[in-house]
């Protein structure tokens, strides 16, 4: 009965990847007076945790070195250079949508924290527990 619990793990993934989104807003927001520099940001959770079509969940792998496999809660490889705004020195940081960028970071790590709170009550509560 209690053998594949994903909703832990999508809190997990979800709470990682929020991490990770902010570690990549930090980067940005410390390189925004610095010429040339070119914002970055990585896609949504939705983007890379939720599957396009029915065959889409055959892509996520237990391990990094299965075929054509990404594991859950790694983005390294999915950082891409945000070039919508460009300041006279070359620098594509934009501070507000960075601060913008940080308050949903956070909004999706307290989402997850939410989540995962919640399972844990509905599991101690099916267990008897209080």
């Amino acid at each position: 009965m209690f053998q594949n619990l994903t909703v832990f793990e999508t809190a997990h993934a979800m709470a990682v990847h929020a991490g990770q989104k902010q570690a990549v807003i930090a980067q940005n927001v410390a390189n925004a007076d610095t010429p040339g520099f070119v914002g970055r940001d990585i896609p949504s959770f939705q983007e890379i945790y939720a599957p396009q079509d029915a065959g889409a969940s055959l892509q996520r792998a237990t391990r990094a070195s299965h075929l054509h496999g990404m594991k859950a809660g790694r983005v390294d490889g999915m950082i891409f250079e945000d070039r919508s705004f460009a300041a006279p020195d070359g620098n594509s940081v934009s501070l507000e949508t960075e601060m913008l960028r940080a308050t949903d970071a956070k909004r999706q790590h307290d989402r997850s924290l939410a989540i995962y709170k919640s399972a844990m009550n509905i599991l101690r509560s099916s267990l008897g527990r209080q």
